[in-house]
């Protein structure tokens, strides 16, 4: 089997849609799956849809990377977008054609083309995801370095570049997970003018030519398909051997934050993708926590419990799926500052993301440190919703008496990979969590309900506060706690509906 470039995929007899060449507009930091099954995705989909016309320069930001196999398959690879829409299963196949060459800035044929890019008339954008830890200021890195090692001194050397080109600003598209994470890098940006000594008309340009985006991504991208059969039989009917496959979900959403302008700029609303740009994301972090990341930790824990290994079995048991919704419908969407509509449709839309036929999501996987989880994600819907109502939100209330009850479900001991626990069916797990956490619950195994949820409740290092303080609390997690373990986390879900 041949691997893929353009005769090779000439050859196959694709009929899919291909760009084979146009001005290379994006400079893109980070050849990864995420990146590869998003950003890149929705630039070919432009391509396609709108004759946006332009391509994409991958820079591999670490010293190894993908540069070598990427060129050798003229940068084309095949992804697959996999899942649940609108209740119906969903396997399509696209090959992207979006991206020109990649580059290895730590070769120095590879540096000096990237600062080539920096410098023309095509480009427009420059995006990144080099993890959270990619936007660090590191006051190691020299003006000198070819190339330095942290990626905010690369982009201060590349926009330099540009600068002195005489060239116009550029659109900044940060995709790292971290909060606004276009105005942390902008800060590293602005730390190396000053700590390099570059002129003020350089910072001057940044600062009012140059356009920073915070941006919310939202797309799950398993990568890699690991069953080599799987792998073979595709590749059979593909036509040719693709090193560089990729996998995403079907869902997928692009909060960017930037000026109105922008988004007549960018071609994805035109081309009718899921791609606002919005005068703040934050909300739409607080959405994206609240719900998707909110019911996980809202009924991982007890439908574990219950005898559920995966997401996808819980999201066809009637009582699990009921108690989630009632949580997400009831007690989350109302209370969160945006449409109601909106965010009625991203609930929906969960519900199908976890029902994904393709993907086997474990409950364990996800119960890690789950204490700081059910702090973040679930903690301010729940006391959001008291606030307005005046009453306890049953689900999130249940919630929270599942959290304990994994933590404390007929506790082994403690062993240097967590706290082995024993669930109903009879075998044992190892909870997860900081260390503190787990010698805590060790420390209490032999409590009665009352005294543990009494002293989960007061210890303010889980929590940021007392939470016997809410009226009513501490009285019903000691109630669901008793059910949970008298009759089953099932039926203490299904005493809410």
């Amino acid at each position: 089997m041949e691997l893929l470039n353009y005769d090779v995929l000439a050859k196959s007899g694709y009929k899919g849609y291909v760009l084979k060449s146009a001005p290379e507009k994006v400079l893109q930091f980070g050849e990864g799956n995420f990146l590869r099954a998003f950003v890149d995705y929705w630039f070919d989909v432009s391509n396609e849809k709108v004759g946006w016309n332009g391509k994409c320069v991958l820079v591999q930001p670490i010293a190894a990377g993908l540069t070598e196999l990427m060129n050798k398959q003229d940068c084309l690879y095949t992804l697959y977008l996999r899942g649940r829409q609108n209740g119906e299963k969903v396997d399509a196949k696209r090959v992207i054609s979006s991206v020109s060459r990649c580059l290895n800035p730590y070769d120095p044929e590879g540096y000096k083309a990237m600062m080539a890019v920096a410098a023309s008339d095509d480009l427009e954008y420059i995006v990144s995801n080099t993890t959270e830890a990619g936007i660090v200021y590191d006051p190691a890195c020299q003006l000198a370095d070819c190339p330095p090692s942290s990626f905010p001194a690369k982009l201060t050397q590349v926009l330099l570049t540009r600068y002195k080109a005489g060239k116009p600003g550029v659109v900044m598209l940060s995709c790292e997970l971290i909060d606004n994470n276009g105005k942390e890098l902008q800060k590293c940006v602005d730390q190396y003018i000053a700590q390099w000594g570059l002129d003020a008309g350089f910072k001057k340009w940044v600062d009012e030519e140059c356009t920073f985006c915070s941006t919310l991504v939202d797309r799950i991208v398993p990568g890699r398909i690991r069953d080599a059969a799987e792998v073979a039989r595709l590749e059979e009917q593909n036509g040719y051997h693709d090193e560089l496959i990729d996998v995403g979900e079907v869902f997928g959403v692009w909060n960017i934050e930037g000026p109105a302008w922008l988004e007549d700029k960018l071609p994805f609303k035109a081309a009718g993708l899921n791609c606002p740009v919005v005068p703040d994301v934050t909300p739409y972090k607080k959405r994206k926590v609240r719900i998707l990341n909110g019911a996980h930790t809202g009924f991982v824990l007890g439908a574990y419990l219950a005898g559920f290994d995966i997401v996808r079995d819980c999201m066809q048991d009637e009582t699990v799926l009921g108690f989630m919704n009632k949580m997400l419908y009831d007690e989350v969407v109302p209370i969160l500052p945006l449409d109601k509509q909106d965010c009625k449709q991203f609930a929906a839309a969960v519900q199908d993301r976890f029902n994904n036929p393709f993907v086997n999501h474990e409950l364990m996987s996800i119960s890690l440190n789950s204490t700081s989880k059910w702090r973040a994600r679930n903690m301010p819907s729940f006391l959001e919703y008291i606030e307005a109502n005046g009453t306890l939100p049953p689900c999130l209330t249940m919630s929270f008496a599942a959290y304990i009850a994994f933590y404390s479900s007929d506790i082994q001991g403690l062993t240097d990979k967590g706290l082995v626990c024993k669930r109903p069916k009879g075998n044992e797990y190892t909870v997860s969590d900081d260390a503190w956490v787990l010698e805590f619950y060790n420390a209490h195994k032999a409590d009665s309900a009352e005294d543990l949820v009494h002293a989960v409740m007061t210890n303010e290092q889980m929590w940021g506060q007392d939470l016997t303080a809410v009226p009513g609390f501490e009285a019903a997690t000691v109630s669901n706690l008793k059910l949970i373990r008298e009759q089953g986390a099932k039926a203490a879900y299904a005493s809410c509906l």
